[in-house]
C-alpha cells in the first residue's frame, strides 16, 4: 500500500515495461523484472497490487488472488442475472461461494502480503460490493464473509474511492438497517465502515450524509452489540482527522454532532455495564474521539464517566492488563483537559490511583508516560493539584523513571512537560526535585531528539539561570 496520492501503474503497463527491457534492451528476464521494479519505485510509482512476474515464464492470471477474484465476478454476474433469493444454505452453489469467500479472506489476511491490494486492483471491491447487495439475509454466512473480505481489501485510498464510487457505502448502510440480529454480519459491516473511512475524508462525509451517526448511536445503545470492537472502531475512525489531502478536517464538527445525539452517554453506559478487554480498549478510544470540547468532557464526567474509568484503572493494575491501563489513561488525559474534570479527578483520588498504577507497571515506560500525561494536565494552572501530586510521590516517580528508561524519548519528554507544571507555581517543588538530582537527568534528556525545547523550558521553570546552556 503506497502513500496517499502516489502514482500508480496498471498491470498491463508494468508487464509491457518488463517485456521492453527484455526485447529492446537485451536484459535477461529476472534482470528485466528487477529493473522495472527499481525504476518505477525511484519514480515514486506505487507498485502495490501489481503482480510482479516475468511475461512468458509466468502468467498473471495464474495468481491465486486473481483467480479467486475472477471466479467471484462470474458468481456475482450469475446471481444478478438470476435471483439470489433462490439460493439456500444447503445449495451447492452457496457452499461453493462460501468456500471461495473463506479462501479469499484467508489469503487477504496474510500479514506482509499484497494479496488484499491485488484483489482490490483487479475488481474485487466492485465485485464484493455487488455481491453484498445481491445476497439475501438468509445466506448469513455468505454475507458475513463477503463483508469480511470487503473490509480486508478496502485497504487504501484508491480502494476506498472504488468502494465509494460503486455505491458500496449505501449497500453497507442498507445491510445494517435491514439485517436481522446477526452478530457476524453487523460486526463485519462495521469493519467495512472503518476500512473505507480510514484516510478518506470524502468517505467519512458521505457516511455522515447517510446518517451513519444516528445508526451508530442506536447500535452502541443496543446491548447485544456491547462486545463488538468493530462498532467502536467505526466511531473512532469516522472522528479521526487522518486524510493528508485535507487541510481542515470536518471531523470536529462530526464529533459534536455525535455527542449531541447521545453518543457520549451511550459509550459511558456501555463502559458502565462492563466490556471485554478488546472491546474496552476500543470503546475508550471511541469515547476519546467524541470528547472534543470542554462541554462534552464535562458531560461525560457528570454521567459517571470518570468514576468508571478510575475503576477500570484500578482493575487493570490488579489484572496486569497493560492495554486497558494505557487506553483508560489516554482517555482520562483527554477528559482532564476540562478544569472542572481536573478537580473531580483529584477529589476522587485519581492522582493516588495513578501512582499505584505506575508502580504496578514500573517496567513499562509507555504506561508511565500515560500517567505523566494525566498529571501534566491535572497540574496545569492548579498549584494545589501540583502540591498533591508531589505529596503522592510524583517526584520520586519522575526521577526513578527518567533514570530507568534513558532511551525512552517520549517518556523523557513527557517528564519534562510534567515537571514544568509541577514547579511553575510551586517553588517548594523545585527544591524537592533539584535535591533529588532532576537537573542532571533533564540535561541528559535535552540532548535527545525532539526533547530539547521541553527540557530547556523545564530547566528554566526550575529557576536555573543556565537553562539555555
Amino acid at each position: 500500500m503506497g502513500p496517499p496520492g502516489a502514482r500508480t501503474i496498471s498491470q498491463e503497463a508494468f508487464d509491457e515495461l518488463v517485456k521492453e527491457n527484455i526485447d529492446d534492451l537485451g536484459m535477461d528476464p529476472h534482470e528485466a523484472l528487477q529493473d522495472a521494479i527499481q525504476t518505477l519505485t525511484l519514480q515514486g510509482v506505487d507498485l502495490s497490487g501489481v503482480v510482479k512476474c516475468i511475461p512468458g515464464e509466468s502468467n498473471v492470471q495464474a495468481n491465486p488472488i486473481i483467480q479467486l477474484t475472477n471466479e467471484l465476478k462470474s458468481i456475482v454476474t450469475s446471481l444478478e442475472t438470476s435471483n439470489s433469493k433462490e439460493l439456500s444454505c444447503e445449495d451447492e452453489n452457496a457452499r461453493k461461494l462460501i468456500e471461495l469467500l473463506n479462501k479469499l479472506c484467508e489469503l487477504c489476511s496474510v500479514a506482509g502480503s499484497e494479496n488484499a491490494t491485488v484483489a482490490a486492483r483487479n475488481g474485487g471491491v466492485e465485485a464484493l460490493s455487488r455481491l453484498c447487495s445481491s445476497l439475501d439475509f438468509k445466506l448469513e454466512r455468505a454475507l458475513a464473509l463477503a463483508l469480511k473480505a470487503l473490509s480486508l481489501i478496502v485497504c487504501d485510498l484508491q480502494s476506498s474511492e472504488s468502494f465509494r464510487q460503486c455505491g458500496g457505502l449505501k449497500t453497507v448502510m442498507d445491510i445494517l438497517h435491514g439485517a436481522p440480529n446477526s452478530i457476524d454480519i453487523r460486526a463485519n459491516a462495521f469493519s467495512v465502515i472503518s476500512s473505507a473511512s480510514t484516510g478518506n475524508e470524502v468517505v467519512k462525509e458521505s457516511f455522515i450524509e447517510l446518517k451513519v451517526d444516528v445508526l451508530l448511536v442506536e447500535s452502541v445503545k443496543e446491548e447485544s452489540n456491547y462486545n463488538m470492537p468493530s462498532l467502536y472502531d467505526a466511531v473512532r475512525v469516522l472522528l479521526t482527522p487522518d486524510d493528508g489531502r485535507v487541510a481542515a478536517s470536518q471531523v470536529f464538527g462530526y464529533a459534536r454532532t455525535f455527542a449531541k445525539i447521545g453518543m457520549a452517554d451511550a459509550l459511558v453506559d456501555a463502559l458502565r455495564k462492563g466490556l471485554g478487554s478488546s472491546c474496552l480498549t476500543s470503546a475508550c478510544a471511541a469515547l476519546k474521539a467524541v470528547a472534543v470540547n470542554d462541554e462534552i468532557c464535562k458531560s461525560i464526567s457528570e454521567n459517571g464517566g470518570i468514576d468508571i474509568i478510575l475503576q477500570y484503572i484500578d482493575e487493570s493494575g490488579l489484572q496486569g492488563n497493560r492495554a486497558i491501563a494505557k487506553s483508560c489513561c489516554s482517555l482520562l488525559s483527554k477528559l482532564a483537559g476540562s478544569d472542572a474534570n481536573k478537580i473531580a479527578i483529584v477529589q476522587k483520588g485519581g492522582i493516588e490511583k495513578l501512582i499505584i498504577l505506575s508502580l504496578k507497571f514500573s517496567d513499562d515506560p509507555s504506561v508511565i508516560q500515560e500517567v505523566m500525561s494525566i498529571i501534566t494536565a491535572l497540574s496545569l494552572r492548579l498549584p494545589e493539584n501540583a502540591a498533591r501530586a508531589m505529596d503522592a510521590g510524583v517526584g520520586d516517580l519522575t526521577i526513578r523513571s527518567m533514570q530507568k528508561f534513558p532511551t525512552s524519548h517520549q517518556m523523557q519528554r513527557q517528564s519534562c512537560l510534567m515537571i514544568r507544571n509541577l514547579v511553575v507555581r510551586n517553588p517548594e517543588n523545585r527544591t524537592i526535585l533539584l535535591n533529588g538530582g532532576i537537573e542532571k537527568l533533564i540535561r541528559r534528556t535535552k540532548g535527545m531528539q525532539g526533547c530539547k525545547d521541553a527540557a530547556t523550558a523545564a530547566l528554566r521553570d526550575l529557576g536555573l539561570d543556565d537553562y539555555n546552556v
